[in-house]
């Protein structure tokens, strides 16, 4: 069950036990459900099926791709989705629950949607200390990847109000907690070998991660590391890729859509949710048989304009 920009109607549930039981259930169905967290609400969806993920660039109209924060209830859930290291236990004690993200190698057979991570090989994870968020996960079971709950470019919610005034009619629930405490995304950071690396300034200070590691932190100009929040370093196949292609050329691959079917097919009913889900788990899979990739035309609608984003920079030249 996939939601798109269609109108449908949004139900608002309270923190209360049928108010979570209803939100943990539509998640499962694959439905969005707007939460609050104590930074600000995220836009949840089951992190682990990907035309719900892709659903969530639809309702905010986000223009590309890029990795999104996965929530989990607790340490030891996050520990089954990605390589747990020292520090990062470290600062899970400090900060967690709390406005840090962590961002780590995912772990074989995660079961996260390759959409969650932009096609990348880490993910950014974390433990929220909202109440209603807490109870959330804890009634759902399972990871759910959530931006924030706003029209993308738009001024991020820290009330069900606010979520309402930009994504009402878009997604099914607002499940309200109140406002947001913290009111200020979360603090980012990665590692790069033994180096903590400052992705992007939030809710814990740098001068406190400072403290508990007992090291400086580094920059995100000094490594290649990629999280929510930029642009950079998005995954490209080794060979060349050729857009706009309506059948393959020799030594190509051709990735197709709708009618034009290939090696490897989008979507074979031109359905651009399903092709947004299956989008860079069929570049790795076409990247492993080595050569070139050639990839049908792709409409620029909806989450099509996402998805072409994302293919001219797969695209672009390399150095």
């Amino acid at each position: 069950m996939s939601f798109t920009s269609d109108h449908i109607d949004t139900e608002c549930l309270s923190e209360d036990t049928a108010g979570l039981t209803r939100a943990a259930a539509l998640l499962g169905k694959g439905a969005l459900v707007a939460f609050p967290t104590e930074t600000v609400y995220g836009l949840g969806a089951d992190a682990r099926q990907g035309e719900a993920v892709a659903a969530i660039y639809a309702a905010k109209g986000r223009p590309a791709f890029n990795p999104l924060i996965v929530h989990v209830a607790d340490t030891q859930s996050a520990k089954t989705y990605v390589e747990w290291t020292p520090a990062a236990q470290q600062l899970a004690d400090a900060f967690w629950p709390g406005p840090l993200t962590l961002v780590l190698p995912l772990r074989p057979s995660h079961g996260i949607s390759s959409l969650v991570t932009a096609g990348l090989d880490t993910l950014a994870i974390r433990v929220p200390a909202h109440p209603a968020a807490q109870a959330l996960l804890g009634a759902f079971g399972g990871p759910v990847a959530a931006p924030s709950a706003n029209p993308s470019g738009r001024i991020s919610p820290t009330t069900a109000e606010h979520v309402a005034t930009g994504l009402e009619g878009r997604i099914a629930a607002i499940l309200d907690g109140g406002p947001c405490n913290v009111g200020l995304e979360s603090t980012i950071i990665g590692f790069d070998g033994p180096k903590a690396v400052m992705l992007r300034e939030g809710g814990v200070s740098a001068e406190r991660i400072e403290q508990v590691l007992d090291q400086k932190l580094h920059t995100y100009a000094d490594t290649a590391i990629s999280a929510p929040g930029q642009l950079l370093s998005h995954y490209a196949p080794r060979g060349a890729v050729r857009l706009n292609a309506t059948q393959a050329h020799e030594g190509e691959h051709l990735l197709g859509f709708g009618e034009i079917a290939g090696t490897h097919t989008l979507s074979a009913s031109g359905d651009l949710a399903e092709a947004a889900a299956n989008l860079f788990g069929h570049l790795h899979k076409l990247d492993a048989l080595g050569g070139a990739i050639a990839i049908a035309p792709i409409p620029m609608t909806g989450l099509g304009r996402a998805i072409n984003d994302r293919l001219k920079r797969a695209a672009a030249p390399r150095d």
